[in-house]
Order: structure tokens, then C-alpha cells, then sequence
């Protein structure tokens, strides 16, 4: 259980908010309001409120930065984008989570019947979703889309695209130092910081060694991080010039070696795969690389449904190169399996909240089969609704930046705009056998978003003229104030 010290991080992170937010320049103080708090905020602490989500170290930080964003320097957070199939997607996220709640409100229920005599026992039960459900559904999927909402405003000028690959490095190279402690010592930075540990330990255990977890849910998420602030320093380096480039080239090396320390396959597989291209192919590949990449998630799940992908060729290659990476890809097509089954009962709105979307023991109601992927979660949750609406939301800015660069004059497309949509594409392909979306994730979409809108529509930020004469609407011209808030 979280200690007295996890609850009051959580609680004293509206105020580190607010510090950052009166400090730094608007670009840095969103940044570092959202990656600081995913880095250091405990894991599985969260206060249970009444009629509204759970607020955790994913919620509190977003929900701070738009309140101090939109409240303190009354900076206006526009909450539709301009695009109208982006905009039809984003209403989408939000509302289409109605049918749902609408179709579950009836209670799941775990029985047992009684050998000798036909009496039935009721054992265990799942609630059925009511209308105060509805409510607290909607404001959590709006808490989700904070960060892209924020991105796409203020993090899409190729100024603060650069603060946010900077801002990525930096996380990453400072969480290095816990994470060679635990690479040494074992995972238990946690235990020691917020008096647990946040998973299985035996998960963290590869190759004879350790795999760093420090304070994120899992040891996973820490290597992806790794290779995002990879791909990030890569980038910079790319862009750089002189002495500056050696040192971001050298920080790019550093992370290199402690992603392999970390020991995730995947996440090094990535790093091999996207680290030439971010330093050598022109930026127009980048993105068509990106763009290709968002295919391949996107079209999995409609493959894998119909039992197009060759789920044991997989497995035979993962067993080349090792026995166990085979058996764990195994255990997750056999999960995805059941789960698809259980989603095909309600494959439209889903089965909504409470685990209702998983494989339970018709008598106890104990969990058979745990999701892994983000998609199978989603799509058993929402239906096919939901993941049309997410994976809908996290494509889109890719295939509007590779729209909007072939368009661009040579040269004019942002050296920063690539990489990030690139970061963002990877993700999507890892959400396939992992569930990690978080709100970086949500950043670098809205800021693709942001900036390929800045390409199509060179007014989507400018100031209108108010209904009734004289006054500006509260949308600022972003390109002279941003510049001087950033550099």
C-alpha cells in the first residue's frame, strides 16, 4: 500500500504546478508539469472522489495544467481542432462513450450451483453502468485529451517542438541515475520513496539481471520512455551544429547504453529500427515511415479480428531468438484470443467500465485472462465506437503532416515536426502489445496536430475580430509572443 508520502505528492503537486507555471515560459511549464509528474508522482496512488475519475499521477497533472493554463494566464486552450475530421473524431472520444454506458446497466452476475440439491449461490457480481456513471466516463475521457488539447496549442511551433524533444532528453537523462541503481540493486527505488512496489517483481527480472521500473507502472514503460528520449537526442543532435551537436551525439549514445541495460526487447528493436532513420533519411521519409507505421497499428486489430495474422509464424520467430520471449508472445496472442471472443458479444459500444471487458470464471468471477495491448483494452471497454475514436485521434495528425509537408516548400517543413510524429508512431505500434498511452503520448499527437494545422490553415491562431466591434476573441497570435516565450 502507498505510504503517508505518495498521497502527499500527490497533494502538493497542484503546488509545484503553480511554481513552474509562474517560472518558466508557457511552452516549459505545460512540459514539466505533465513529464515531471508521469516521472515522479507515485504509481497506483490515487484519491477516489465521488462522481468524477480517479485522480492519479496521470489526471492531476493535466487537470493543474489546464486550470493554470487556462485560469492563471488566462491563455485560451481552444477545445476543437480545425480540422473537421479530427474535430468529428475528438467529439467522438468524448460523447461516444454514452452507448455505452446506455447498453451495460445491467449487473454481471457469478453463480454457483450446488451438486446435491438445484440451489443456485450468488458468489461475486459486476455493477451494471447507471447515469452517474455517464458523467464521470466523459469528464475522464476530456482529463485524457488535456495534454493533446494543450500540445496542439502551445507546443506546435517548431520552437516549442524543440522544447519538447529537450524537455524529453532531459527527463530521460536524469531518470537514468535511479534506473542504474535498480539495473545494480534490484527495482526498489519505489519501495523505498513510496513504501511499495507498484508490480510483479518476477517481471522485472531478465537475463540474469534487473529491469529498471523506478517510478512508473511498469518496467516497459520506463525502456519506451528511454527510446523516446532516444529518438528525441537523436533529433536534436541531427539539428544541431558544433560542440553542440558532439554533446547531444554523446547524449544520445548514453541512452543507447541504458536502454539496452534495460532490457526490453521491444523497445530496443525500435531503437535499432528508428535511430538511422531520425539521423539520416530526409524528413520527408520520416514521415512517410511514421505514416506507415500508424497503418500497421491502426489495421492490426481489424486483421487480428478476423484471424489474418499469422500469430504462430510470429511465435516460431520470437522462439529463434529466445525460448522465453517466445512464450511470453505466446501467452499474449492466447489472452488477445479470449479477450476478442468476450469483445464480440458487444463488439460496438463494448462492455464499459468496472473489468466487465474481461475473462472471468462463470462461478467465482475470478480474472482468467489479463489484457496487455492498449487496443484489445479499448476495444473491449468501448467497442468498436471507442478504438475508432482513439486510434482515429492518435493517426490523424500523421497522415495531416505527411498531407500538409507534400504540400510545403522543400526546406520549410519544421526539422523537429518529424521526429516527434515519429516518437508518436512507435507508440502506436507498441500499444499493440502494450498499454502504453500516457498523456507524452497524447502531447506529441497534438503537437503533430498543431503544427500540420499551422501548415494547412495559417490563421488557425490568429486573433478574430470580436462579434461586437473594438476587442480581439481570446485567441493570441502565436507567432511573435511564442518565439519570446521559448527562446
Amino acid at each position: 500500500m502507498p505510504n503517508a508520502l505518495a498521497y502527499l505528492m500527490l497533494l502538493a503537486w497542484p503546488l509545484v504546478s503553480l511554481v513552474l507555471f509562474r517560472r518558466l515560459p508557457l511552452e516549459r511549464a505545460i512540459l514539466w508539469c505533465l513529464i515531471a509528474g508521469y516521472l515522479l508522482l507515485p504509481p497506483l496512488a490515487e484519491f477516489d472522489l465521488p462522481l468524477v475519475p480517479d485522480m492519479d499521477k496521470f489526471a492531476i497533472p493535466s487537470v493543474m495544467a489546464f486550470v493554470l493554463c487556462a485560469g492563471l494566464l488566462r491563455k485560451p486552450v481552444p477545445l476543437l481542432p480545425r480540422h473537421p475530421a479530427v474535430r468529428l473524431l475528438a467529439l467522438l472520444f468524448v460523447f461516444g462513450v454514452i452507448p455505452t454506458v446506455l447498453t451495460n446497466g445491467e449487473p454481471i452476475l457469478f453463480r454457483k450451483i450446488a451438486n446435491s440439491d438445484p440451489i443456485i449461490f450468488l458468489t461475486d457480481q459486476l455493477p451494471g453502468l447507471r447515469w452517474r456513471d455517464l458523467g464521470s466516463v466523459i469528464i475522464n475521457q476530456i482529463i485524457v485529451l488535456i495534454p493533446f488539447l494543450l500540445a496542439r496549442r502551445y507546443l506546435s511551433t517548431p520552437e516549442a517542438q524543440r522544447e519538447l524533444l529537450l524537455a524529453l532528453m532531459i527527463g530521460a537523462l536524469a531518470y537514468t541515475i535511479p534506473s542504474l541503481v535498480e539495473i545494480r540493486l534490484s527495482p526498489q527505488v519505489n519501495v523505498w520513496v513510496y513504501g511499495f512496489f507498484q508490480h510483479d517483481f518476477s517481471q522485472m527480472m531478465r537475463q540474469g539481471g534487473f529491469r529498471p521500473i523506478v517510478f512508473l507502472p511498469h518496467a516497459l514503460w520506463l525502456a519506451f520512455f528511454m527510446l523516446s528520449a532516444l529518438l528525441a537526442a537523436t533529433a536534436l543532435a541531427r539539428a544541431a551544429a558544433g560542440g553542440q551537436r558532439l554533446r547531444l551525439a554523446l547524449a544520445a549514445a548514453y541512452l543507447f547504453a541504458v536502454l539496452v541495460l534495460c532490457k526490453s526487447l521491444a523497445s530496443l528493436a525500435y531503437a535499432l529500427a528508428f535511430v538511422p532513420v531520425v539521423a539520416l533519411a530526409p524528413l520527408r521519409w520520416q514521415l512517410r515511415a511514421a505514416l506507415l507505421l500508424a497503418v500497421i497499428a491502426v489495421v492490426y486489430p481489424m486483421l487480428r479480428n478476423t484471424g489474418l495474422v499469422p500469430t504462430e509464424a510470429l511465435v516460431a520467430q520470437a522462439e529463434v531468438i529466445s525460448a522465453e520471449r517466445a512464450h511470453s508472445l505466446n501467452y499474449r496472442f492466447e489472452n488477445e484470443a479470449q479477450l476478442l471472443a468476450r469483445a464480440a458479444e458487444k463488439p460496438w459500444f463494448g462492455w464499459g467500465g468496472w473489468g466487465r471487458n474481461l475473462v472471468r470464471h462463470e462461478e467465482t468471477g475470478q480474472i482468467l485472462s489479463v489484457p496487455d495491448g492498449r487496443w484489445i483494452i479499448v476495444f473491449g471497454t468501448f467497442g468498436w465506437l471507442g478504438y475508432i475514436a482513439e486510434m482515429g485521434l492518435l493517426a490523424a495528425p500523421l497522415m495531416l503532416l505527411a498531407f500538409a509537408a507534400r504540400r510545403a516548400p522543400a526546406g520549410s517543413v519544421s526539422p523537429y515536426a518529424a521526429p516527434i510524429a515519429l516518437i508518436l508512431a512507435a507508440t502506436m505500434v507498441d500499444m499493440l502489445l502494450n498499454a502504453t498511452l500516457i498523456p507524452i503520448t497524447w502531447m506529441c499527437a497534438g503537437s503533430v496536430l498543431g503544427y500540420a494545422e499551422r501548415l494547412l490553415y495559417p490563421d488557425v491562431f490568429r486573433p478574430r475580430p470580436a462579434l461586437f466591434g473594438g476587442a480581439q476573441a481570446m485567441l493570441p497570435d502565436t507567432a511573435s509572443a511564442e518565439r519570446r516565450s521559448v527562446l
